[in-house]
């Protein structure tokens, strides 16, 4: 008798093989939607940066709010679904800083992220560089 496949031992052995890789690889993985989130609130803080100096370069201060009411060049800034921006209440004429958060991120670390310009202050300890966002 000439049978041709797989042995039952050999059909385990490969699905032990699968198994290990799946437990090396799966934890990997478990936070990539999580820092794309937090790469999504880094971006949209840069994308607000470029938005304020337009403004800036157009009234000679910073906008206070994002506003369709307030120019063009801040209507024109959309943040990213689900991120939330705070804190451009603090805006003067010489600088400005912002939060930004997401609820799929709450609770993780970091679950905010911040900037600040010129002479705003630093909505956290994480935030150092001036135009960088930091998250904490």
């Amino acid at each position: 008798m000439n049978r041709k496949g797989f042995t039952l031992i050999e059909l385990l052995i490969v699905v032990v093989i699968i198994g290990i890789l799946a437990a090396i690889a799966i934890p990997k993985f478990a936070n990539t939607k999580q820092k794309a989130v937090i790469a999504s609130m880094k971006s949209d803080l840069r994308n607000l940066v470029t938005a304020q100096e337009a403004f800036f370069s157009d009234q000679n201060v910073y906008a206070t709010g994002i506003a369709a009411a307030q120019t063009v060049a801040l209507a024109a800034f959309v943040a990213s679904t689900g991120n939330t921006i705070a804190g451009l209440g603090a805006s003067t004429g010489t600088g400005w800083a912002a939060t930004v958060t997401n609820p799929a991120v709450a609770g993780a670390t970091p679950a905010n992220c911040g900037i600040f310009v010129g002479t705003g202050a630093a909505p956290n300890a994480a935030v150092t560089n001036e135009g960088a966002p930091g998250c904490w």
